[in-house]
């Protein structure tokens, strides 16, 4: 049975499951970042702060960045521009303000940038495992139709709500939110325990979580096009993953040359 995409309706004011789930997965993030920001000497009343700004700016750029992809779909009625609990949130878009508004605030108050993201990035990709479930409800970022027999292997309200119009089709949302999860410890390992220098975080989600979006972009059904043939998605990833490597290298080689000259000194 598919699952109502409203939670909680009462009268004509109606609470959807989408808002539910990605409210929950910026308080879980929020909650998150404050606690590695104190293991990061980091005063974490400047998280707080900088969510203010950052979900906001996420949330808005991220609508504009789907919008200005699928214009033919608003330009006749914009008003549906703002119907954010449908769905329509790219994460690329969100990632971008969220790392505008941030790097505002970051500046302005002589932070840390790099110390600041590597204790915060472990909350973003938590969210965007959370928030792929609120794809799941809407019933969207599928990928194409898959056989029963393959759908046979996921719990049965999986199975149910990727039937869509008399066919079952692959339920990317899942393998994407795995992914992410994945990612998720991994990074927190690194913070935790493997980090080297600063930036070593950040940059590694920046090539971890693009190699999964890759591929599973690859599957999706839905994805946002250049020239009608070319995946944005696919391209920010190619991207991103060469930035991250690259400033992994630069960085790491920083740290290792300026501990050699540390104990030259010694």
């Amino acid at each position: 049975m598919m699952i109502d995409p409203v939670a909680i309706a009462i009268g004509p004011i109606k609470i959807h499951w989408y808002g539910i789930i990605m409210g929950l997965a910026f308080l879980l993030g929020t909650y998150l970042a404050r606690h590695n920001a104190k293991k990061s000497g980091i005063d974490a009343d400047h998280v707080l702060n900088m969510v203010v700004m950052i979900i906001p700016a996420a949330i808005i750029c991220a609508r504009a960045y789907y919008v200005i992809f699928e214009w033919d779909q608003y330009k006749d009625n914009l008003l549906s521009i703002f119907y954010v609990w449908e769905g329509g949130l790219a994460i690329h878009g969100g990632l971008i303000g969220g790392v505008l508004a941030g790097a505002w605030y970051v500046r302005k108050h002589n932070l840390p940038f790099l110390r600041i993201g590597d204790a915060m990035i472990p909350s973003v990709i938590l969210g965007q495992a959370i928030g792929r479930w609120g794809n799941f409800i809407n019933r969207e970022a599928h990928g194409d139709v898959a056989s029963e027999q393959f759908m046979s292997h996921f719990p049965a309200f999986i199975r149910d709500q990727m039937y869509i119009h008399g066919q079952y089709y692959h339920p990317t949302f899942l393998y994407e939110s795995m992914w992410n999860l994945l990612v998720f410890a991994i990074l927190l390992l690194m913070l935790y325990f493997w980090k080297k220098f600063d930036g070593q975080v950040l940059f590694s989600y920046m090539i971890l979580y693009s190699i999964g979006r890759f591929f599973i972009e690859g599957m999706r059904t839905d994805s946002l096009l250049i020239a009608d043939t070319l995946r944005v998605a696919q391209l920010i990833s190619l991207l991103l993953i060469a930035i991250g490597i690259i400033l992994l290298i630069v960085f790491g080689w920083k740290s290792r040359q300026a501990k050699h000259t540390h104990n030259s000194v010694e």
